[in-house]
């Protein structure tokens, strides 16, 4: 038999497999989540700044399937979550925060947690304490949160708009594409740098591939992202988009921390599949949730500016 038609060796194949592998060294198929992760920035930016109720609409389906996961989760491990409850509040949360702004917010995600109480101390003591924390922290983990990314839409002085926007792309739907812009850039940049250059890592024990060079390269990535979307979307001084591109990247880098904390607690690797190279809906959502309000925090703080 021919050199040509010899069965290669095992070295040989196994090269061959990590040439056909499409998930690099971060441990993300690269295409599928380009892909995913650039057809929901074009649906959530088309909504954001032609259609807002279809922005509120997305948002809150986003937030149902985050805490859909959730639920999942927790009673996989053994957590009963009242998941009723908990979706009405879902539900409410966001519709709160654009047609009443943020006392309507608050007030919602009170009555949520207040429900939470009175439908699990109804069910009986068994595991009630568990089942009651684990309803409050799902509603202010994912539905209060993000419903921050919201609040900027709402106009308090005419009525907020339940279709079109009536003249034109107000400033708050832009301070919310740049927020989004700014989570995109930091784990577009983290993940560019960190799988290239990453050595060491931030929180070894809860997210070992989480490096500080991709912590760097999110900030760096982020603040050129900043300072263009300051200077050409919000006519803002371009010191704005710096300190917004360092708040967002910390608090997104918080809320990756955060729930990979959560994942780790619960034995699992991703909340679900549902997101070809993302994993699940909460697994999108997790930079998101912490980055909304200190970016609604920032842009209070330098309104002036």
């Amino acid at each position: 038999m021919g050199a040509e038609q010899q069965a290669p060796g095992p070295g040989v194949r196994a090269r061959g497999k990590q040439r056909k592998n499409p998930t690099p060294k971060a441990g993300r198929n690269l295409p599928a989540a380009t892909a995913v992760g650039l057809g929901m920035l074009f649906f959530v930016l088309g909504g954001l700044l032609f259609f807002p109720l279809g922005f509120v609409l997305i948002v809150t389906a986003f937030a149902i399937f985050g805490v859909w996961e959730v639920f999942r989760a927790l009673e996989a491990s053994g957590t009963r979550l009242p998941i009723i409850p908990v979706m009405t509040g879902t539900v409410a949360m966001p519709a709160a925060a654009y047609f009443g702004g943020t006392e309507s917010l608050l007030f919602a995600m009170m009555l949520s947690s207040v429900a939470v109480l009175l439908w699990r101390s109804l069910e009986g003591a068994a595991g009630s304490a568990r089942g009651i924390f684990a309803g409050v922290f799902t509603l202010a983990w994912v539905p209060f949160l993000i419903s921050f990314a919201l609040l900027p839409l709402h106009t308090a002085e005419v009525a907020t708009p339940k279709g079109l926007w009536p003249d034109v792309v107000p400033p708050g739907a832009l301070e919310v594409a740049t927020l989004l812009l700014l989570v995109v850039s930091n784990d577009t940049f983290g993940y560019l740098v960190g799988a290239s250059l990453g050595k060491h890592p931030m929180a070894p024990k809860i997210s070992p591939k989480k490096t500080w060079e991709g912590f760097a390269g999110s900030i760096a990535g982020a603040m050129v992202v900043g300072v263009v979307a300051a200077v050409f979307v919000l006519d803002r001084p371009w010191w704005v988009g710096a300190v917004l591109a360092v708040g967002m990247v910390t608090a997104a880098t918080a809320g990756d921390l955060a729930e990979s904390m959560v994942k780790r607690e619960l034995g699992i690797k991703d909340m679900s599949s549902i997101l070809p190279g993302h994993g699940g809906v909460m697994d999108r959502l997790d930079s998101i949730v912490f980055a909304s309000p200190v970016a609604f925090i920032l842009y209070s703080a330098m309104a002036g500016a």
